[in-house]
């Protein structure tokens, strides 16, 4: 298996919004057929998610905020994969 590229910039796919929900007292990523609602994680990494920064800014500034965390490296290649598995985001490279 190749090693992530974190220089990749992801972007919300269109269509896709991210967003604090009240009602849900969560996160959540609204979408034209429903909605998911996230756990903390993800809601901690979909919240840096701009079209402007990489992943390698988005787990430097997730280690400013909780500290050097084991494996927050690989919590957040993990979620952009699985987000872009999903449809969620897309990875570009600038």
């Amino acid at each position: 298996m190749s090693q992530f590229n974190t220089q990749i910039i992801p972007v919300w796919q269109r269509g896709y919004r991210f967003q604090y929900e009240p009602s849900q007292q969560a996160y959540i990523i609204l979408y034209p057929e429903g909605m998911i609602k996230l756990n903390e994680t993800a809601s901690a990494i979909g919240q840096h998610i701009d079209g402007e920064r990489s992943v390698a800014d988005i787990i430097a500034l997730l280690k400013q905020q909780f500290g050097d965390i084991a494996d927050i490296d690989k919590d957040v290649t993990d979620y952009m994969l699985v987000a872009e598995k999903e449809n969620w985001i897309k990875l570009s490279h600038g």
